[in-house]
């Protein structure tokens, strides 16, 4: 039996900068979770997710990652993505506005 879709958003690097970014529901690119668009249907995500893969000029590595119903990250891993690097405060850290 396939395991229930759980939702999901888009994900990937900016090319130039490198930051985490998100696909938001007006097909741009946000820095902030709080933006992105949050997919609860499986074949809308796939969609999606081949749209920001035809862009190699503004992002690489795309992917749907889990979040819950209100964007939240499941994995730890995008949590640790989302805020940026832990050894000291600096640029999404430093920066109140990353939620």
């Amino acid at each position: 039996m396939p395991k229930p879709f759980t939702p999901k958003v888009v994900t990937a690097n900016a090319l130039i900068a490198g930051d985490v970014v998100y696909l938001a529901a007006d097909d741009t690119w946000t820095r902030h979770l709080s933006r992105a668009e949050v997919l609860t249907d499986e074949a809308d995500a796939d969609l999606r997710l081949l749209l920001a893969q035809s862009q190699p000029g503004e992002v690489v590595g795309a992917y749907l990652a889990e979040v819950t119903a209100d964007g939240t990250p499941t994995h730890f891993r995008e949590e640790f993505r989302r805020t940026g690097p832990s050894n000291y405060p600096h640029g999404k850290q430093a920066d109140s506005a990353h939620v």
